[in-house]
Parts: C-alpha cells; structure tokens; sequence
C-alpha cells in the first residue's frame, strides 16, 4: 500500500512538473522561427530563404537535419538529467520540467523543418497533435475543439502530461537511489527524447509529404497549356 500511494504522489507530482515544462515551452521558451531558419541555412546549409521552401529540398537533406536536431536534443537532455540526477528524488520534478521543455523545442524544431510555422491557429493546432502523437495520446475528441486553440492546447498538455507521468514514474524509479540516479537520469531523458522526436518525426514527414504532393498537383496544373476545347 505504501508503495503504491508513493507512486500515486510522485505521479501527480510528475503530471503538474511535465503540464507545467510543456505550458513554458509553448507560452515563453518557443523556438524562434526567423533564428532557426538562419541556422537552416547557414549551420545545415539548407538552400531556403523562406520555410516555405523546404518543400523544394530533398527529402534525404530534411530527414537528416531531423535527425540531427533529434540527436541534440537527445544530448541535451542526457546532459541535464545526468546534472539533476545527482540529486535522486529531490530533483525529479524540476528535471521533468525542463525535459519537458527540451523535448517541445525539439518537436517545435521538427515542425519548422518539415514546413509547419505555426504563425496560424492550424499550425499550432497541427504542432500539439503532433505533440499528443509523440506521446502516444489519442485526441480524437479534442479535435473537435481544434480550431478553438486557446481550448484545445491546455487540454491537449493535460492530456500529455497525464500519459507521460505515468510512463515516467514507472522509468524513474531507479532515481529513488542517489547513487545511481545521475547515469540513470542521464540515459532516461537520452531515451525520452529520441522515442518522443522519432514519433514526432513521422507525423511532420507524413504531413509534409501530403502537403508536397498537393503543391506539386497545383504546380502541374498551373503549368499545364490552356485546354483546346471551345477554340474554332
């Protein structure tokens, strides 16, 4: 009984953390768009001066500056948990509210490459679907309130947060131990992120190929002679 209303403390505890990491992620510490676009272009040399021409760039270049962005985040978030972890159970909490961060910049960065802005409501909405995506969260019913944002987001976090906490608390248990916690916390959040980015991952690739093959048809059609029919 003990164990289990331990469990149930750290879960509710986790679910505040990581609601609270992915609130600051999207209200205060988003990616910049104009930044990341110069660091497209000059740090992967992506040949674009809009996002809009991602979808001229070669499906091999994006995937692997994907990856790439997958890999530091990854990095970062190994480095951040190996530094918390050194404080076992005390520092779980602001460790999964940084995480949590880490990983929705990461996820915002995937957006980015794949063409998704999020200047508009959709994009947003498009961004936290695929957020739910990565966590494994199915949100058929909040799709209804999609295009009502200031709605749909905070129930969409919530919604995360509440599947997230549970996988957390069962993987983190081992940072109980303060020995140990440091490696462990380390290789954790390595995983978190890598499983969370590769998910993510597949969802813009999915989108940003619909979206290419659409433009393409549209680009086609433009090009195409005028139709004979109706001429003498």
């Amino acid at each position: 009984m003990a164990e289990n209303e331990k469990k149930s403390w750290l879960r509710r505890r986790a679910e505040a953390a990581i609601r609270k990491g992915l609130t600051r992620a999207y209200e205060t510490v988003k990616v910049n768009p104009e930044r990341f676009l110069f660091q497209l272009r000059a740090a992967y040399g992506l040949p674009i001066v809009t996002f809009r021409g991602v979808y001229s760039v070669e499906m091999s270049r994006l995937d692997d500056v994907a990856e790439s962005v997958i890999r530091s985040g990854m990095k970062l978030a190994a480095a951040e948990g190996a530094g918390l972890g050194l404080g076992g159970i005390i520092t779980i909490m602001p460790d999964l509210g940084i995480l949590s961060a880490i990983t929705m910049r990461t996820i915002q960065k995937l957006s980015l490459i794949y063409g998704f802005e999020m200047n508009t409501d959709d994009e947003i909405a498009e961004l936290w679907i695929a957020a739910a995506s990565a966590a494994g969260v199915d949100i058929s019913r909040e799709l209804l309130e999609k295009e009502v944002v200031n709605r749909f987001v905070p129930k969409v976090i919530q919604r995360i947060a509440a599947r997230a906490s549970a996988e957390v608390v069962e993987k983190w248990a081992g940072r109980l131990i303060p020995i140990t916690s440091s490696t462990i916390g380390c290789a954790l959040n390595y995983y978190f992120v890598r499983a969370w980015g590769r998910r993510a991952l597949a969802h813009f690739r999915k989108r940003h190929l619909e979206t290419r093959t659409r433009l393409a048809a549209e680009q086609k059609q433009l090009s195409a002679p005028p139709s004979a029919a109706g001429l003498p």
